[in-house]
């Protein structure tokens, strides 16, 4: 292609991205125990993504109530925060860019990752039939059911939303280059913005308005945190229903969230689409509603190939394409992109948890 969509250059804020391909959070569940401190092997799994135009982190814990899931690495620590400088100096070397994903996961826990607290949340409404991945007694890793959460009182989210512009310095003390809140998948800010995870009766709760009132505070704690609205993203899951989130009417909830982020002034909204085998295609009426509403940088990831992505970035709606699993198996997706060559498979047994097989062991096209 002479003008390839995908490889054409995006401003975002400061940061000149060389392209269209974005590599969205993914939890690989690597970080050094104990204390859940980010690793070499970590950065050179970052560094070998780095021609991605941009990269978002995994997940990352703000705080030890936010941990939802074992061997996840937090930025709540000086320890963590010096090994995640490890992951930007690496990536910064290879020449590329990479926000931190601040991550707290609200009720999708279990009280053996948290000392035997329990989980909180919007509401003490347990997420039945979601399983979490935590480290049996033996060591070994497993999955079990997420525990019963508590509500947080107002005094608790006030402390939450600064334990967020907390993580917001952190992480620009570890050298990322911006944050992306996570407000999807399920996750603590998609418990008080969904209707049917959020039964509060005070202001935090009830109301479109009121449930758009914790997004608003911590996407604002984060713009203070990092000293530019531009360095901050945010990601939402409008129609996916992931993880026991449901909103009575996600259309009307999402286009308001969409429209206040965009008064916010932040940099991106990242739009995560279901990514399961026979997925719902998310309408592209929704999607016109959304670019309508929110004028800063429209990210999407979903199952994308490049043939896709290049439509959406054609058609308007889309500034940057996620591509996920994509990513684990391929560490040069863009250039395999870029001339169409055949996409490695990744390994399922080797996503979460290990060491380098399946994390850093995937060669490079050339080599391949």
């Amino acid at each position: 292609m002479t003008h390839d969509p995908l490889f054409q250059p995006l401003q975002l804020g400061a940061l000149k991205l060389p392209n269209r391909v974005l590599m969205p959070p993914m939890t690989r569940s690597r970080a050094a125990q104990p204390g859940d401190v980010p690793t070499a092997l970590m950065a050179e799994y970052y560094a070998q993504r780095a021609s991605a135009g941009l990269i978002v982190s995994e997940g990352t814990w703000i705080a030890p109530l936010g941990k939802g899931y074992a061997r996840t690495p937090g930025i709540h620590t000086q320890a963590q925060i010096d090994g995640w400088r490890l992951v930007t100096e690496a990536v910064h070397a290879a020449g590329g860019r990479i926000f931190a994903q601040l991550w707290h996961v609200g009720r999708l826990s279990h009280s053996s990752l948290l000392g035997g607290q329990a989980p909180v949340s919007s509401s003490a409404v347990q997420a039945e039939g979601v399983n979490v991945f935590i480290d049996n007694a033996d060591g070994t890793p497993g999955f079990v059911q997420a525990s019963k959460p508590r509500a947080l009182d107002e005094a608790e989210i006030a402390e939450i939303v600064e334990q967020y512009r907390q993580a917001a310095r952190n992480a620009m003390a570890a050298g990322f280059d911006g944050v992306e809140l996570h407000a999807a998948n399920g996750y603590l800010v998609n418990q008080f913005l969904d209707s049917g995870a959020n039964d509060r009766t005070d202001r935090y709760g009830g109301s479109l308005e009121n449930r758009l009132r914790f997004l608003d505070e911590v996407t604002r704690a984060l713009v203070d945190g990092t000293g530019d609205a531009q360095r901050v993203g945010v990601r939402l899951a409008p129609l996916t229903t992931l993880n026991g989130c449901v909103d009575d009417d996600p259309v009307t909830t999402y286009t308001a969230a969409a429209k206040r982020l965009g008064e916010i002034g932040i940099g991106y909204l990242h739009i995560a689409e279901a990514d399961w085998d026979d997925a719902p295609d998310m309408p592209l009426d929704f999607k016109q509603q959304l670019r309508a509403v929110f004028p800063g940088v429209m990210v999407y990831a979903g199952k994308y190939t490049g043939e896709r992505a290049r439509r959406a970035l054609e058609e308007g709606w889309a500034d940057l394409i996620g591509f996920g699993r994509p990513f684990v198996a391929n560490p040069d997706l863009p250039a395999r992109l870029r001339i169409d060559a055949p996409l490695a498979e990744h390994e399922r047994a080797t996503l979460f948890g290990g060491d380098a097989r399946g994390l850093t062991d995937y060669p490079a096209l050339a080599t391949a």
